[in-house]
């Protein structure tokens, strides 16, 4: 009995460490792109319906939470002229996982011509469909 616990429990741990790596590949695809400014690789890994905001932190202006459609978010990918040298570095990922639902949790800096521009954390909502990871929500915090 002891044997078929201890399968069990492993058996269980090796399909959530899985789809934890599933998760993490998803976004790593999208940070791949992203750097790329390859949008079809972005949009590979995110729904059509992605939701996009940030919220900019600032004590002498204040908090600030704005939009980005989809279509303003992959046009400003595409548009980046090739003299600027960007990076952003994920620190470490934190990744919960409910049946078809996933939430990550990743701070993160951001480079700009090698140097430090802002920091801050990235949040991603995933959606679990037909086996496929999707990026349905993006929320970021800046600070400088």
């Amino acid at each position: 009995m002891r044997k078929l616990s201890l399968f069990v429990f492993l058996f269980c741990v090796s399909i959530c460490n899985a789809q934890k790596q599933d998760v993490q590949k998803t976004i790593e695809i999208f940070f791949e792109g992203f750097h790329q400014k390859d949008t079809v690789k972005i949009q590979s890994v995110c729904s059509t319906t992605i939701i996009l905001q940030s919220i900019s932190e600032s004590a002498a202006k204040g908090n600030k939470l704005s939009d980005e459609t989809a279509k303003e978010f992959y046009k400003s990918i595409a548009s980046i002229p090739s003299s600027i040298k960007f990076q952003e570095k994920i620190l470490s990922y934190n990744i919960q996982i409910d049946g078809s639902m996933a939430h990550v949790w990743a701070p993160y800096e951001f480079y700009l011509n090698d140097k430090l521009s802002h920091s801050g954390v990235n949040t991603f909502t995933l959606f679990k469909e037909k086996d496929i990871w999707k990026i349905i929500y993006i929320i970021d915090t800046r600070k400088k």
